[in-house]
């Protein structure tokens, strides 16, 4: 039986994309990674997709949401991309709903989606991977990018990427994507408490400020492209749970409060 760290690496971690080099990975060697087998690994992965439709099926009850996804600007034979990190390659992502919502409420419309978001990727590093858009082509480029650049590191602090460099970033990432309809997603917020009370964090000497998260939502917000604002998201009501022990990464309930938003905003547009 998957053990608990297994299960959340491999919901997500996905090394065909964060060890490109490795060209044409199998299941075997992928599972080997994780310290399981091919079946173990398959079966992993079929429970995270039957979990991800399960949510989107559950949205879809509500005459509002089966509304929204019947209106959601994505036209018939399209293609639509992700970029980001653990908040999108998560394998119960807010991407991932989406697609599934797409999928059940409209399965003729051929509409194809690709999730090349790599956890703990930062702008620069998916900057570097980026020819990857003109080898998918798509129609439409969702990207959600800049909480790992605020992630600081030893004694002082310092960011791992500085603010002017993220902005410098996603100007050439939307040059690169320039052929695309390009829709920004913010950073969701950080829970400040429990990052602090997270030993893995502690022990590696690394942080995040619910500030930082602000200020890319800002740079994101000066953009002349649409841009989905996810921040109110993580900040829960009495009685809602939605992020991990780790105060960064959402729980599947967030995931959902995220994909809601999402999809509210992308009916909305033309």
């Amino acid at each position: 039986m998957t053990n608990e760290l297994t299960a959340k690496l491999v919901r997500f971690q996905k090394p065909e994309l964060s060890l490109p080099y490795l060209n044409g990975l199998d299941e075997a060697r992928i599972a080997g990674l994780f310290g399981i087998d091919t079946d173990e690994y398959r079966d992993q992965l079929e429970e995270l997709e039957t979990r991800a439709r399960a949510a989107a099926a559950d949205l879809l009850t509500e005459p509002d949401i089966a509304e929204q996804v019947d209106r959601l600007p994505f036209a018939p034979g399209q293609r639509v991309l992700a970029l980001g990190e653990s908040s999108t390659a998560d394998r119960l992502s807010w991407f991932e709903i989406l697609k599934q919502l797409v999928w059940l409420r409209r399965p003729g419309d051929g509409i194809a989606f690709t999730n090349l978001a790599v956890s703990g990727a930062t702008t620069t590093q998916v900057l570097k991977s980026s020819g990857a858009l003109g080898f998918v082509r798509p129609d439409w480029v969702l990207c959600q990018l800049g909480a790992n650049d605020t992630q600081r590191v030893g004694a002082d602090a310092v960011r791992v990427v500085s603010a002017g460099e993220t902005v410098r970033n996603f100007d050439l990432l939307r040059e690169r994507g320039a052929a695309a309809r390009w829709v920004w997603l913010t950073p969701t917020d950080v829970d400040e408490a429990l990052l602090a009370e997270f030993a893995p964090f502690r022990a590696a000497g690394i942080s995040w400020r619910a500030k930082d998260q602000l200020d890319t939502a800002a740079a994101l917000d000066a953009r002349p492209e649409v841009v989905i604002d996810t921040l109110a998201v993580t900040h829960p009501t009495p009685g809602q749970r939605l992020f991990e022990s780790d105060g960064v990464h959402l729980t599947p309930a967030g995931q959902v409060a995220v994909a809601r938003v999402v999809v509210a905003e992308l009916a909305r547009l033309e």
